[in-house]
């Protein structure tokens, strides 16, 4: 039987082409060879797609430079609509890569986590592996997730959005609403990013405009969210071919060891900083529940093929921070973390991905 051709698509022009690099390391590195054959193409922090190495080792976070997608003088031609065949073009000559079956894109951010890439797929035709347009562009801003796991009667976290225009014309209407938020700690986070790229934890409101500015470098609006006291839980979701209900792994914690919160170093560059521990101790009912709100939240956003649910657990229960839908994906991450704690090994779970971009609704 014929292999089947996957297209691994990563890096991107967005905060966190590193941490896509570094997903398609993982994501090399598991892939079942005997069952797929890769053709790696790499995203330029310009945009521009280019043959990338098939190598999980060149794309790994290590201690020295982050990996990056650069270009070396050939660029990816993707097919026309309706066709499969990739090709190559350097120096205005094109050659063919053969025909791809399936793109799994491994891209986190702006830019391609958020709908684009999948709108360009989906024009051209192709299958791809996880969440489609919608889901993908709600799940990517916290402003409309949010609403609408509320509009779903799911527990959200408190909180204010705030648009720059809004922020330089009446910034005392602003304060007045983060004041009504409660008492301090709360998180300034860009609406539209993730990896914590951005975001700021205030215990002094004479850092606030500061913390703005910082989010603000990343994208034009932000939320402003309460500090809750509890627990940071994660959960991985995962459709299930012919159901419409998903399945969803046991918990994992995040322990902060150093640092204010589990910020961007303390996911990708200090080790010491958290300790992901999976499975996490909780009761059958406290699984239960979080199981349940995690499938909820899926559904609220239409969800398709994965995302990472997390939680706070607090003394008034759990509350819905976000769903992730291009979780980390490196064998020390936390999603495929929770599935081999849930019995679904990490080439396995690769496989069952790419089998239901077959299915897609």
């Amino acid at each position: 039987m014929a292999k089947l051709r996957v297209a691994i698509l990563f890096g991107g022009a967005s905060s966190e082409h590193s941490i896509s690099c570094a997903t398609a390391s993982g994501v090399l590195s598991a892939i079942d060879r005997n069952k797929y054959e890769v053709l790696a193409i790499g995203i330029t922090r310009d945009g521009v797609f280019v043959p990338a190495i098939d190598d999980a080792k060149h794309w790994a976070l290590t201690e020295g430079e982050l990996p990056e997608v650069k270009f070396a003088g050939e660029t990816i031609i993707w097919p026309a609509a309706g066709t499969k065949e990739f090709f190559v073009e350097r120096d205005g000559k094109k050659s063919s890569l053969g025909e791809v079956d399936v793109v799994f894109p491994v891209l986190h951010g702006p830019n391609g986590e958020d709908g684009t890439i999948q709108g360009f797929i989906e024009l051209i035709g192709l299958p791809y592996v996880g969440n489609g347009v919608f889901a993908s562009a709600a799940g990517m801003d916290k402003e409309f997730s949010k609403a609408l796991f509320s509009a779903a009667g799911l527990p959200v976290t408190p909180h204010v959005v705030i648009h720059r225009e809004q922020w330089l014309a009446d910034p005392e209407t602003i304060l007045e609403k983060v004041k009504q938020l409660g008492s301090l700690p709360i998180f300034v986070k860009p609406a539209r990013a993730g990896s914590s790229v951005g975001v700021s934890k205030v215990s002094n409101m004479a850092d606030f405009a500061a913390a703005l500015e910082v989010g603000f470098n990343e994208d034009s609006k932000v939320t402003v969210e309460k500090a809750l006291v509890g627990r940071e839980l994660e959960c991985a979701v995962l459709s299930v071919i012919g159901s419409q209900k998903p399945r969803v792994s046991v918990a994992g914690e995040i322990v902060i060891r150093t640092g204010e919160f589990y910020d961007f170093d303390a996911k990708y560059r200090d080790a010491n900083a958290a300790e992901l521990i999976c499975p996490a101790n909780l009761t059958e009912e406290e699984l239960a529940e979080m199981q349940k709100l995690a499938a909820r939240a899926f559904r609220a956003l239409g969800c398709f093929g994965l995302a990472r649910a997390d939680f706070f657990l607090t003394k008034d229960g759990f509350f819905v921070n976000e769903l992730n839908l291009m979780p980390g994906f490196t064998p020390i991450s936390m999603y495929p973390k929770c599935w081999q704690a849930s019995g679904v090994e990490y080439p396995d779970l690769i496989d069952q991905l790419i089998q239901l971009a077959f299915h897609r609704d």
